[in-house]
């Protein structure tokens, strides 16, 4: 994604776009199931004939485990025909044990041929479901480098993180596991019925009178369950987010004395965390008691039916052993599947959040006709640049500005003033309205996007440094760079004296937020980053304002060394930094309403010196 964020970036994020509406939070229903199961099934596509291997060995394993009772009550009629014999007083008469012996063999056999299918159809549906899923992250990967800036800007890196990880986790365990258990419970309810009305159309015909019970109490439980449910879902996310709060701001709290506030405040969410759970997991809990109850109820009809059927020599005692096994076999598979069933709603719901970022609009692809520019020298012309985030608010009109090669364009302003935008606008993380942008005479929009963000290099306040040695974030500028390269970088940039003091040196581990070393430290790397690029044109977003006076001096005298011989354009905070640019653009609401050097500008006596002004006077006061 470097290529896609710009080949040299010093900070996070570099965007100023306006904050629009999220993805959304996660919901437990899609809005289109059949829509997006069929895009989901195009995923699975490829591996259908492994879909049939598994379905197939489903069956076996079903078929061989459903017919394992029905043997089971051959040694039992077997068992009770022997010893009723004998109460006769029936000459010869005894228990036959090399047949139960055998039937005994069977049933082993069964449960291990059984198992052995049950096995394969496991690993088989494993590597479907997880090669499913590589296919959907590569999508997703590929897609994410392909997505313009505003993506990013109207969203939270939270929400975007959610549907890369959670969401397409969620898809992978359903797929491995309930996608079987769905297969295996279907397959095992279609057996055991027809299992049953070989045995007893009437027994089978009282268990299937119970079912409507098990429907009407699930559902009674489940409408007044479901309420405390959602205020359990509430009360976590509260104590969850008071929780990070207070963690993450321990310092503040402590130094406000407001510990004790913090605890309280704690205890009365957690309070209300446990009555919410409490309710939740005690109604919900019941029904397994009533589940019980109807299911003992259908076990006493069978058992009667059952008794006054083997006394009218209707069906032999064994069969109703099989018959009461199956019973209570019976209402597991339909209760999986309706778990199943839930389950399966929340993960379209989820497939539905990652296809709504696969079907995100993505950059305007290069043109046919486009090429590079293999000597950059850094000229920069804005020519009646028309530009707005919302195509009814346009905050750029007839923008006009001519950058010669070397010279340092200092751009000022109030927040919201659009600096930020014209960075974004000439790096084309955003597509302008009208007008056109050159570099050296030619539109950035006939320059490949790969090589037009080499050509800049970035250091901004937000400092970014990914987990890895210090010698690995300077080497990013630029990929094969020797180590004498990079030490040469880390010198220029006034950084090399402080590596050199660290236990590890270049081969200094930083941690994933980098905070083993100083914000001013991470700066001087991120300027060495930059140096090493060796890129013709800088922008620098004054980095500064967050280091002492001493670190301040240094990460100045590298920006002026990272700055020598090249065209920079300095985003400017503190107007006492950018007294000597050859160039100062100042900006209100999106236009250029002043441009000139720091003196002319005062002389003028206009917006630039007013902000000078404020902003001198202010620190005469401090």
């Amino acid at each position: 994604m470097s290529e896609q964020r710009g080949g040299h970036v010093g900070g996070r994020r570099f965007g100023g776009g306006p904050m629009g509406h999220g993805m959304g939070m996660p919901g437990e229903k899609p809005k289109d199931f059949k829509g997006t199961m069929k895009r989901l099934l195009v995923y699975l596509k490829p591996r259908s004939f492994q879909f049939v291997i598994v379905f197939f060995m489903a069956v076996l394993s079903t078929a061989f485990s459903i017919f394992s009772p029905k043997v089971m009550g051959k040694a039992t009629t077997k068992l009770f025909e022997g010893i009723m014999m004998k109460i006769q007083g029936v000459p010869g008469a005894g228990i036959d044990f090399d047949y139960i012996f055998q039937i005994l063999l069977i049933l082993g056999g069964l449960y291990l041929i059984s198992t052995f299918f049950s096995y394969i159809q496991q690993f088989i549906m494993a590597g479907v479901a997880q090669k499913t899923v590589y296919d959907i992250r590569e999508a997703v990967n590929d897609k994410l480098a392909r997505l313009p800036l505003k993506f990013f800007d109207s969203r939270t890196h939270g929400e975007i993180l959610s549907r890369v990880t959670n969401d397409i986790d969620n898809i992978g365990s359903t797929l491995q596991q309930s996608m079987t258990q769905l297969i295996t419970s279907v397959i095992t309810l279609v057996g055991i019925v027809i299992m049953m009305l070989s045995i007893s159309p009437l027994m089978t015909l009282i268990c299937v009178v119970t079912l409507p019970l098990y429907v009407m109490v699930t559902k009674a439980v489940t409408s007044r369950s479901q309420k405390f449910f959602a205020g359990q879902q509430k009360a976590l996310g509260e104590l969850n987010g008071h929780v990070e709060e207070m963690y993450t701001g321990h310092t503040i709290v402590k130094a406000f004395g407001h510990e004790k506030k913090s605890v309280e405040q704690f205890n009365q969410i957690n309070e209300r965390l446990y009555h919410e759970g409490w309710k939740a997991q005690f109604i919900s809990g019941i029904i397994m008691p009533f589940m019980s109850f109807i299911n003992n109820i259908g076990y006493v009809f069978v058992c009667v039916v059952g008794g006054i059927l083997v006394t009218r020599q209707t069906i032999q005692i064994g069969d109703v052993q099989a018959f009461i096994q199956y019973s209570r076999q019976f209402t597991q598979p339909i209760v999986q599947t309706a778990n199943i069933a839930n389950i399966l709603q929340s993960t379209v719901a989820s497939a539905e959040r990652v296809f709504e970022l696969l079907d995100e609009a993505e950059e305007i692809p290069d043109a046919m006709d486009v090429n590079e520019i293999t000597s950059p020298r850094g000229e920069v012309r804005f020519e009646h640049v028309r530009f707005g985030y919302q195509e009814d608010s346009i905050l750029m009109e007839d923008l006009n500005i001519d950058v010669k090669q070397g010279q340092t364009v200092a751009i000022v302003g109030p927040t919201g003033a659009g600096k930020t935008t014209l960075v974004n606008l000439l790096m084309r993380f955003y597509e302008i309205k009208e007008g056109r942008i050159t570099i050296d005479g030619r539109d950035i929009r006939n320059i490949k996007r790969g090589n037009l963000r080499s050509i800049f290099g970035m250091v901004l306040q937000d400092t970014w440094l990914f987990h890895g040695t210090i010698r690995e974030n300077i080497g990013y500028g630029r990929q094969g760079a020797s180590e004498e390269e990079i030490i040469e970088a880390a010198k220029a940039a006034r950084a090399h004296h402080f590596i050199k003091t660290l236990p590890d040196g270049y081969d200094t581990l930083l941690n994933e937020e980098a905070s083993n070393i100083s914000q001013g430290q991470k700066q001087l790397l991120t300027i060495a980053r930059a140096i090493l690029a060796d890129p013709a044109i800088l922008i620098l977003d004054e980095a500064t304002s967050s280091v002492d006076t001493r670190t301040e001096l240094n990460i100045q005298k590298a920006m002026g060394e990272l700055m020598n011989g090249r065209t920079s354009f300095v985003i400017a905070h503190r107007l006492s930094t950018i007294r000597n640019a050859d160039l100062i653009l100042v900006m209100n609401n999106g236009s250029v309403i002043e441009k000139g050097k720091h003196q002319g500008l005062l002389d003028k006596g206009g917006f630039y010196a007013d902000l000078y002004n404020s902003q001198f006077a202010g620190s005469q006061v401090s």
